[in-house]
């Protein structure tokens, strides 16, 4: 009997745990470690972000659902790998330190046969002086918890524009090379629907704060999309839609620190800014979670698999290479880290081989440009073709059987305004691929059939069914 560990149980952990508990939980051992007893929907934190949805909506306990598939959930949070046993272990395995309510702050060493490492991104606000919840000065939607106290936040200021007061909400990226610019957009779109339904739009000024070149970037470079029988650039689509919606928007922007009320921000032109707020959603910038890695003797060895920025190397090409060179071979296909064939790392734990956008720096050296988008959609296929592989590992296959490169595989963004079934609306987008790839597509980068923009209804009841079809699934429901 081989075992299987899972660092982490978010859309990719979750998705590997719950292929290979089906797959083959009977047969072998499949172990999660996550720091947290609950799974959490996360792209529905924005709706819990404006009171829309409560916490019990957008999460629910892992270990029950665990047990429905024969595989064992460990409440903990992972320390260090050790890919080549040490004295005591004669197998690689995981030191882990317990977070669950009986065994807190409890160690234990987990031998594995295969792991996965699907431990996701550190929220390192700490890279900007004053972002974030306490001890910061701004709200965020990364977890349920942020997002309550968001819409705490947001509530309290409805209620002051209700007396008269008006206000100012800033809502973006908080450092120069933060992602996740999808997310930021549909939480302005939902702040901007949430005000308008509480009477009180015309007190508010709505400012979108983002470190993209220009508008629609997304951290994908941009895209080409078709709407309405012609090609456009999701700069065109995304501008019309905050335009119609009296937003202002400002572009190119690392935010140097925040203080009580005031945004310190630089501009790709290198000139210093500021912005006053009542209200900011700034999201931060990622890293990896701080695994470290030891060989027999206890010497440290992170270095050679993480990347600086702490996420797992895989099979990518980390050549050091102009953007100019960059190309959809670069980008990783089995997931599989080239010194240990038997760890691989999934959805936001894997190291990119560089930018999606073009890198960017201002006169004073400070990288202005979005990181690589690699989470949802993506983060669900990476997860599932490991899994896939590794089944197959163990029926006796020499190598990994299934690829997900993203350079491969589309991707869609559907930004919702409101959660009532006919007074919403979304901005959807599809792309494919994520990566550009300009041998197969060499005018556009990308497959102009399958990448196209809309706003309407239609997008947004998908939005809220794709909400309940996802956790349905997670959940393991019948079919």
């Amino acid at each position: 009997m081989a075992r299987i560990l899972i660092l982490g149980a978010g859309i990719s952990g979750h998705t590997a745990a719950r292929c290979l508990g089906r797959w083959v939980g009977k047969r072998h051992q499949v172990i999660v470690v996550s720091p947290r007893a609950t799974w959490n929907w996360v792209p529905s934190n924005i709706w819990v972000a404006v009171g829309e949805m409560t916490e019990q909506q957008v999460t629910y306990e892992l270990a029950p659902i665990y047990k429905k598939v024969n595989v064992d959930f460990r409440q903990a949070s992972a320390l260090s790998i050790h890919p080549e046993g040490d004295a005591e272990h004669a197998k690689p395995f995981v030191t882990v330190e317990y977070t669950d309510p009986v065994r807190t702050g409890q160690t234990e060493s987990i031998e594995y046969d295969y792991l996965i490492n699907a431990t996701g991104p550190k929220l390192n606000f700490g890279a900007t002086p004053g972002l974030g919840p306490e001890p910061g000065h701004t709200v965020s939607v990364c977890t349920p918890a942020h997002a309550l106290a968001a819409n705490a936040q947001l509530q309290k200021n409805i209620a002051a524009m209700q007396a008269g007061a008006r206000r100012t909400f800033v809502i973006g990226t908080g450092h120069g090379m933060a992602t996740c610019q999808g997310a930021t957009f549909e939480y302005i779109c939902n702040v901007d629907h949430t005000l308008r339904e509480a009477g009180v739009r015309e007190q508010a000024r709505l400012v979108w704060l983002s470190n993209e070149y220009e508008v629609g970037d997304l951290g994908i470079g941009g895209v080409l999309i078709t709407r309405g029988g012609y090609v456009t650039s999701g700069k065109v689509f995304v501008e019309s839609v905050m335009a119609e919606r009296g937003m202002e928007w400002i572009t190119r922007a690392h935010v140097a620190k925040i203080e009580p009320g005031t945004i310190h921000y630089e501009l790709l032109d290198g000139t210093y800014h500021t912005l006053e707020f009542d209200f900011a959603m700034l999201i931060p910038a990622f890293a990896g979670v701080g695994l470290k890695a030891f060989d027999p003797s206890g010497t440290d060895i992170t270095d050679q698999l993480f990347a600086p920025s702490g996420f797992m190397k895989v099979d990518a090409d980390y050549t050091l290479k102009p953007y100019e060179d960059w190309s959809k071979q670069d980008w990783p296909k089995t997931y599989q880290t080239p010194r240990y064939p038997n760890i691989f790392a999934v959805g936001i734990a894997f190291a990119p081989p560089h930018l999606i956008s073009k890198p960017m720096k201002s006169p004073n050296g400070t990288p202005i440009n979005p990181s690589a988008a690699r989470t949802g959609m993506p983060s669900a296929a990476i997860g599932k073709a490991v899994a896939a592989s590794i089944r197959d590992l163990l029926k006796g296959a020499p190598a990994p059987t299934h690829t997900a490169s993203m350079a491969a595989m589309g991707a869609a963004c559907m930004a919702s305004t409101g959660k009532h079934v006919l007074r919403g609306s979304a901005a959807t987008m599809t792309v494919f691929p994520v990566v550009p790839d300009y041998e197969t597509y060499p005018r556009f980068g990308r497959n102009l059939t399958l990448t196209y923009g809309e706003v309407g209804l239609a997008g947004h009841w998908m939005k809220f069914l794709l909400h309940h079809a996802f956790i349905y699934q997670a959940r393991l429901r019948p079919f």
